[in-house]
């Protein structure tokens, strides 16, 4: 296990790392570049981990009476068992991780959108799966965020794999201090967090620690853990970021000026019609937070759930930003 203190990804090797790719390419992305100064990466290529030689022959997942095979173009050879293998070692070596970013469209990494045949010979697929590799990290990882590169240009997408990612990162070290006034601490700093993503989770969470009588540390650590990723398999609305703002809002509302309220008001309602990113919501009302400083507020995790990226990951050129309602 990684005593860096950093998230842990599981990151496919073609996407900058090396040119391992079936064609002997690569492709660089620059959000995983600037990531890589504040997470610990661990690299994989599951088709070069198999055995296979770069460059290589494609490979094509199809359809049979079992599932689904993996075989090579060209030569037809079906390479399942040995994707298999290397999966199965890999997996179970991995230890403790964060979160995973994955090849899209690859028939060992493509998540949801790796093509799928109906047979060897040469036709036209007919729907869209999980790659081999893929579909074994989501079946021993239910709780991760597993994405690949493109959905992580999506503003809404990218800031909560970010936000879970450093949230579990945090716990691990909770875990291994073995300490509750750790685990309170970690909770109360994220109660705002919590909030936004589930009231329900949220409540049991809170139960876990107030009731917590000096017993067995390890099974409530357990039970908070087990709850922690429930909690955070949810995605956080819209609806639910605005009413925690409001929370806030209101332990310094009347400091504000009438025209202070209407301006904030008015990046409400920007938020929730999507103009702009919550980002903006955020970073205003940090802004009152310090200036009239709120203690209770200021270490929330709900304003600044993540590192602030002196390279500026919110603004990459590839980035951007949309509202999917829930």
């Amino acid at each position: 296990m990684s005593n860096s203190g950093k998230p842990i990804i599981v990151v496919s090797k073609c996407l900058g790392f090396e040119p391992c790719r079936y064609n002997g390419g690569m492709e660089p992305n620059s959000f995983i570049e600037v990531l890589g100064d504040y997470v610990e990466f661990i690299k994989v290529c599951p088709e070069q981990g198999c055995g296979l030689p770069t460059p290589r022959g494609s490979l094509k997942i199809v359809e049979n009476d079992d599932g689904y095979n993996v075989v090579q173009n060209k030569t037809n050879i079906v390479l399942t068992k040995e994707l298999k293998g290397f999966t199965s070692k890999f997996l179970s070596e991995l230890g403790e991780v964060d979160g995973f970013i994955l090849k899209s469209k690859s028939p060992s990494c493509g998540i949801k959108d790796a093509k799928i045949y109906p047979k060897i010979e040469k036709c036209s697929s007919v729907k869209r799966g999980n790659g081999l590799f893929a579909d074994e990290v989501i079946k021993k990882y239910p709780n991760l965020l597993v994405e690949n590169e493109g959905r992580l240009t999506n503003y809404k997408i990218r800031e909560r794999f970010l936000t879970n990612i450093y949230i579990l990162s945090d716990f691990r070290s909770v875990k291994k201090s073995n300490s509750f006034e750790e685990l309170r601490e970690f909770h109360l700093k994220n109660s705002m967090l919590f909030i936004s993503y589930s009231q329900k989770y949220s409540k049991l969470l809170d139960e876990l620690i107030y009731n917590y009588d000096n017993g067995d540390f390890s099974t409530l650590i357990n039970e908070y853990e087990n709850t922690l990723n429930i909690l955070l398999s949810r995605t956080p609305r819209y609806t639910s970021n605005i009413n925690v703002c409001l929370r806030a809002i209101e332990q310094f509302r009347e400091e504000l000026s009438d025209e202070e309220i209407k301006f904030i008001w008015s990046t409400i309602d920007k938020y929730r019609n999507g103009i702009v990113p919550f980002s903006v919501l955020q970073y205003l009302i940090k802004g009152y937070i310090i200036r009239f400083d709120i203690e209770n507020l200021k270490n929330q995790s709900f304003f600044h759930p993540y590192p602030a990226f002196p390279h500026g990951l919110r603004f990459l050129p590839e980035y951007r930003w949309y509202r999917t309602y829930q």
